[in-house]
């Protein structure tokens, strides 16, 4: 586990530059998992090399595929991935740690579990404490077994097969990871798998499936619900990917750049695929000042360049059903919320009680130690009531090893009336690494507290 890294924000001038984020978390799970599993080489380009995804691509080489980073001549990384084949992935000769991955872990968990081999799956004390019977339970369905701790909690061993059976199932809650590990068990399996899910949740595994040969079709039936059917045992062929800038990781330098007087940054190749740009279109109706310039595709996956200027935001009500294109994006939400005129309502947030941590109860612990007045409903709703400026701040808030709350809290640092600190910055880097020296270069004050 990492040295606990304490941080502090201090209130700064304008934000000014432009940069890239580092590459999209989810589709570099999926790049280096569908190309351990393709024949051929996969080339990948703009790979997020955080933590989580290193991870990733530790467990692809323990299960037979190579897996290796080369430099362009600019300098920037560039990943090859020599796969094994559809079926043919070989049974670890050691555990598999995920870090602090749910995607990773959950993903994995799929594609493995229709492999005839036994595996160890594990992680940090933040991941070994998320929920996977919402995973297994599918799995188990289609015939993989496993061993575990209550809930299906991790260390989990998959013992897999070769031999399971195709399913139609409906998901619960909306969620793309369970989505994915059922697609990915699907693929080894013969007959149509099918996933039905009553809300519309991030597509990448889908596309990015189409882009490596398999057959994926998506079709709305009678009730609005979308069903989602892969067709087994494809010839999955390497294939070249241009990971986009993360939207997620764009969404902390966007909202530092909303709250700053004078502040204008452009965020270069960011991904916009409709599935994961709830913050913007909400932001947006909060009064943003975001213009998306250049559109255009990349392998299958839309970009744009985003041009933000410092705006005046004032409150909204955010509909649960857009909770599943902006799961990870609430607590920097609620840090803009916090500056905002008026309040913010945002409905739907049960599924933040599970993520690495339950965001719900930090985000609003952290906004309430800074000063700012927040409700959380029993329908487990959060209301933030905007300063109309920034807060008052002057607090450190407790992190529970979440990337995403350590970045969320430094951002409201910058526009707050006092310092705000972190107890823990050092899980940054699981999907931004070197957010401090970024957001340093383009104006921030971001130091060691």
């Amino acid at each position: 586990m990492p040295q606990a890294k304490p941080l502090r924000s201090t209130t700064t001038g304008a934000l000014k530059g432009a940069i890239r984020v580092p590459g999209d978390k989810s589709i570099s799970h999926r790049s280096l998992m569908l190309g351990a599993v393709a024949v051929g080489e996969t080339v990948i380009h703009g790979l997020l090399e955080g933590e989580d995804v290193l991870h990733t691509a530790a467990a692809m080489r323990l299960l037979g595929a190579e897996a290796e980073r080369e430099s362009n001549a600019a300098g920037a990384g560039v990943w090859r991935v020599r796969g094994v084949g559809l079926g043919a992935l070989r049974e670890p000769a050691q555990v598999l740690d995920m870090g602090n991955s749910g995607t990773a872990a959950r993903l994995l968990i799929g594609l493995v579990a229709a492999h005839p081999i036994t595996c160890v799956f594990t992680g940090d004390d933040s991941l070994n404490k998320r929920p996977m019977a919402r995973v297994t339970k599918p799995l188990e369905e289609m015939g993989a077994r496993f061993v575990g701790r209550s809930g299906g909690r991790l260390p989990l061993t998959v013992v897999g097969s070769d031999q399971l059976v195709p399913i139609t199932y409906r998901l619960p809650v909306a969620s793309a990871q369970v989505k994915s590990a059922i697609i990915l068990a699907g693929l080894n399996t013969a007959g149509a798998t099918t996933v039905i899910e009553a809300e519309p949740t991030r597509d990448h595994t889908e596309l990015m499936l189409r882009h490596f040969g398999a057959t994926v079709t998506t079709e709305r039936l009678e009730d609005g619900a979308l069903a989602v059917t892969v067709i087994g045992q494809p010839e999955l062929t390497g294939r070249t990917i241009h990971v986009p800038a993360d939207p997620s990781s764009a969404a902390f330098p966007a909202v530092a750049a909303l709250l700053r007087p004078g502040s204008e940054l452009v965020l270069n190749d960011v991904g916009m695929n409709p599935r994961r740009t709830g913050l913007y279109d909400t932001l947006v109706e909060m009064g943003a000042d975001i213009a998306f310039e250049n559109r255009r595709d990349q392998a299958g996956e839309p970009v744009a360049d985003l041009r933000v200027r410092h705006s005046r935001l004032k409150g909204v009500v955010v509909p649960a059903d857009r909770a599943p294109s902006m799961i990870d994006e609430y607590p920097v939400l609620a840090a803009a919320a916090a500056c905002a005129e008026g309040t913010t309502v945002m409905l739907g947030l049960k599924e933040l009680r599970v993520k690495e941590s339950d965001r719900l109860a930090m985000v609003a612990e952290g906004l309430t130690r800074c000063g700012v007045s927040v409700e959380v409903g029993a329908d487990d709703s959060l209301t933030v009531h905007g300063t109309g400026k920034g807060p008052k701040g002057g607090a450190t808030v407790a992190t529970a090893m979440d990337h995403r709350i350590a970045m969320s809290f430094l951002v409201l640092g910058m526009a707050s009336e006092q310092p705000v600190s972190v107890d823990d910055g050092a899980f940054i880097d699981t999907s931004f690494p070197g957010f401090v020296g970024l957001m340093n270069g383009l104006g921030a004050a971001i130091v060691e507290a």
